[in-house]
């Protein structure tokens, strides 16, 4: 007798559908991928299908490159502190905001403003206001009672932390959102079996609120590191890699590889090693996820067992 399918597998499938469209979908641009990456092809070189078979020798000239390495390292660097500024910064607005208030709303609806901005809008107004005469330097000159003239957008040293100031001012706001969750859902018996015995609010938080949103710490970590390093509208719009190659990443390099240069099959190889990292960046915070989960798991059912 043929089983009915119950409501789990229809869920399932309900779940599935769309990754599984999206998956067909996508499917004959990865293999036109895979095939310029096999060939050497620029637009100069007549019809991309009938390019010369080279099978590895762009992935050996792409991995060869010490401009492409280098924006691998400047992706990495720039992802690396800009997560760190989203979340301490986000992490000290989800400590004020966690716990209703009056007028919270309104500090919430202001504080994930900047989220929904489009980057590209960023990008001009910070333009305006970063210019030597700028804004910026005016507020600054009026607080420090001295002439400012930073040079936000020429100097390759100051272009570089500009771009993380915009993606921390960005993207600040996504931290703080999954902070300020994991905040609100601690139970509060564990603070209050904490004061009574007689522990303080600093010490509350660093031995009961900190170990047990760990793992929420590290996915709203990984989520931020691996947007940040697919960042590409506001630093092409300000600095289309410049000053120089200060802001080159692998975004700029790839976009300028393929669609400046024109050097298709290069940028093509380049994605796919890309690719290959993303992964291996996502399966190891996958798996310290699960290591979290595993140790906060093991939290809350050791007093379970003694009880």
């Amino acid at each position: 007798m043929q089983r009915s399918r119950g409501p789990g597998a229809v869920f399932k499938w309900t779940l599935l559908a769309p990754f599984v469209a999206l998956l067909l979908f996508l499917a004959p641009v990865f293999l036109l991928q895979l095939y310029f990456s096999l060939h050497s092809w620029t637009i100069y070189l007549g019809s991309w299908w009938d390019a010369e078979f080279v099978w590895f020798d762009v992935f050996k000239d792409v991995l060869a490159d010490p401009r492409f390495g280098w924006s691998i390292v400047r992706s990495l660097l720039f992802a690396g502190a800009s997560t760190l500024g989203c979340f301490v910064v986000g992490f000290a607005l989800a400590l004020l905001m966690y716990r209703p208030f009056r007028g919270h709303g309104v500090f919430y609806a202001v504080f994930i403003l900047p989220m929904l901005t489009v980057p590209i809008v960023i990008a001009y107004t910070f333009e305006m206001l970063l210019y030597q005469k700028g804004p910026v330097n005016g507020i600054l000159s009026s607080l420090l009672g001295t002439d400012v003239n930073v040079i936000w957008l020429a100097d390759p040293r100051i272009a570089v932390v500009t771009t993380m100031l915009l993606e921390i001012w960005n993207w600040t706001p996504f931290v703080f959102i999954i902070l300020m969750a994991g905040l609100a859902a601690l139970p509060r018996e564990l603070d209050e079996a904490a004061q009574s015995l007689g522990a303080g609010r600093w010490r509350i938080f660093l031995e009961v609120k900190l170990p047990l949103l760990r793992p929420v710490i590290f996915l709203a970590l990984s989520l931020r590191f691996l947007e940040a390093i697919g960042e590409f509208p506001k630093t092409w719009a300000l600095f289309q890699g410049g000053p120089g190659t200060a802001t080159e990443t692998i975004p700029v390099y790839l976009y300028l590889t393929t669609w400046t240069y024109f050097h298709v099959s290069r940028g093509a190889a380049m994605s796919y090693v890309v690719l290959l990292l993303m992964i291996g960046i996502v399966l190891l915070a996958i798996r310290v996820l699960r290591r979290e989960k595993r140790i906060l798991d093991h939290l809350y059912q050791a007093p379970a067992a003694r009880s």
